[in-house]
């Protein structure tokens, strides 16, 4: 039998899925890769079910019929282990999904990502789901976020045009403050020379001025690393560089790094 979903079935797909639906797969989309947990927590709060339990057993039915409908896939790694249940399944944009959202990027063909390349995602996923949270806490106002390659700027340099690639792009708004940030998610798996290339980078793309003209401010560089060790090892080796200009970057780890988004105010 085949698989292949035309035209008239993508319709009545679409007239078949409700908001709820739509609001999911976009924000995979947008993310590239998100945990059951993270959906769960998102999408299926408590507080619209009757209870913790039923809020579950709606998240696992819903995205399972997003899975047989092939609007999202499921990898086949898991994490946090066989405890972890359904919430532990990862998801990213299935064929069917690239399709209903009228993607402009020619559909690629699926391949399990590397374990790395899921810790990465995943991790850049969990601080819009924290501060998601905070939001819908009072703590803060989530004015706005952009995921890969939306973040991305590009801009001119006396050697051509250059890509500036962050993690994520995040605009808080906290108290009377509105708090900007370009995001570095660092797992330990670089070697801290290429850091502070990085760093440098994002030194040249200050000094263009572009994002201010654009924006009028220019967001902080905060580097999120997997543990306070590794964030101290970045934070000393940016103090080093003389000529960054010092309030230009940040580092935190993963316990951390909602305080540092919030600051003081929250």
């Amino acid at each position: 039998m085949s698989t292949r979903t035309g035209r008239r079935e993508l319709t009545e797909l679409r007239a078949r899925l409700v908001g709820r639906d739509l609001a999911i797969v976009g924000m995979v989309a947008d993310l590239r890769l998100m945990s059951g947990r993270h959906l769960e927590t998102i999408f299926f709060s408590s507080e619209f079910h009757d209870s913790y339990d039923s809020a579950s057993r709606a998240a696992r039915r819903v995205l399972a019929r997003l899975v047989e409908e092939r609007v999202l896939v499921r990898l086949n790694r898991q994490i946090g282990g066989i405890r972890a249940g359904s919430r532990a399944f990862v998801y990213g944009l299935g064929p069917v999904g690239h399709r209903l959202l009228q993607r402009t990027t020619s559909r690629p063909r699926y391949r399990e990502p590397s374990a790395l390349f899921v810790d990465h995602t995943l991790a850049i996923a969990q601080i819009v789901v924290s501060v998601t949270n905070a939001a819908r806490q009072g703590r803060c106002e989530l004015i706005s976020w952009q995921g890969e390659p939306r973040c991305w700027r590009t801009f001119s340099s006396a050697g051509g045009q250059l890509t500036l690639r962050p993690d994520l792009y995040l605009a808080l708004g906290v108290g009377d403050y509105e708090h900007r940030f370009f995001i570095e998610v660092d797992r330990d798996t670089e070697h801290l020379p290429s850091i502070f290339r990085k760093a440098n980078l994002y030194d040249r793309y200050y000094r263009s001025g572009r994002e201010q003209s654009k924006s009028g401010l220019f967001p902080t560089v905060l580097f999120v690393a997997s543990d306070a060790k590794r964030a101290q090892a970045i934070e000393r080796g940016l103090q080093a560089m003389k000529e960054l200009p010092p309030k230009l970057f940040a580092t935190t780890c993963d316990d951390d790094v909602l305080e540092e988004l919030l600051g003081d105010n929250s």
